[in-house]
């Protein structure tokens, strides 16, 4: 008879998208450490201690908690994870930067706790959010074109899931290519009059663990004339529903896209006011 495999009982996660998850498949018993940038669900605040930031962690906070797996994203947490492995304990560093990955993250974190049902009825149900949203988009009337910036100084430019979120809100991302790239120093827009030269209709910040401040934004040399400064258009949306490839990215996140596209683009296609006859 095949021998049972041995699930992990103690998780500490590096970043937000495993709790978020774990907590949906109703496996957060097994979850004890969080990152503290952790807003979702907010239960988990409340019920697990905070051992990490995303470039940073307590190790020994860590190693007190006895953890059997780790579970953190990307080159990022590299330091961590290494010094996680010197000290005996196995570690999953994830590194998906699509809608699809994000999708198949839930399905592979289901497999590592044994739930593997739940997983793939969760990942459906992300799914059809998004068509949702897809096919709510293109109904609309007008396409705006995006700026997406994660970051200020330098400007960062949006990551690959956020580029496709952009599309599926009904939005053209600027900058497809950058969106491509899987670092951030590849995704610098070291020449700012590039955001000029592509006249993007909409600005979205999502500064990650800072405000988003519009007026620094539209104070910058060049871009009085940007039609979305012009007309200003510069939203926030906050970084926890957006940046973290997780559910939330697929849920509050592309909700808040598809709303500030879909204002511009009814009110772009509204035929102009016109003012009362005598």
């Amino acid at each position: 008879m095949p021998v049972p495999l041995t699930l992990p009982q103690r998780i500490v996660c590096l970043t937000e998208e495993p709790t978020e998850v774990l907590y949906a498949l109703g496996q957060q018993h097994r979850i004890v450490g969080i990152s503290g940038f952790t807003v979702r669900p907010a239960q988990a605040r409340q019920e697990k201690p905070r051992v990490s930031a995303f470039t940073s962690a307590k190790l020994d906070r860590i190693l007190a908690l006895q953890p059997d797996l780790a579970i953190g994203f990307s080159d990022m947490q590299a330091d961590i994870a290494q010094a996680l492995i010197k000290a005996g304990v196995e570690v999953w560093i994830s590194n998906h930067r699509s809608v699809e990955g994000i999708l198949d993250y839930v399905r592979r974190l289901g497999a590592l706790v044994g739930a593997t049902h739940q997983a793939e009825a969760y990942a459906q149900q992300l799914r059809l959010r998004v068509d949702a949203v897809r096919a709510l988009a293109a109904r609309l009337p007008r396409r705006p074109r995006v700026y997406f910036e994660e970051w200020d100084e330098p400007q960062i430019s949006a990551i690959r899931w956020v580029s496709e979120l952009v599309g599926i809100a009904g939005g053209d991302d600027i900058f497809p290519a950058r969106a491509a790239a899987s670092l951030g120093r590849e995704r610098i827009v070291a020449d700012p009059l590039e955001v000029v030269r592509a006249a993007p209709d909409l600005i979205v910040g999502s500064w990650c663990g800072k405000k988003f401040r519009p007026e620094k934004v539209a104070a910058r040399p060049g871009w009085a004339e940007v039609p979305a400064v012009r007309d200003g258009e510069l939203h926030e949306i906050k970084s926890p529903l957006i940046l973290q490839p997780g559910p939330a990215a697929l849920t509050d996140g592309l909700d808040a896209l598809h709303a500030i596209v879909s204002r511009w683009s009814l009110r772009s296609a509204a035929p102009p006011r016109t003012g009362r006859s005598s």
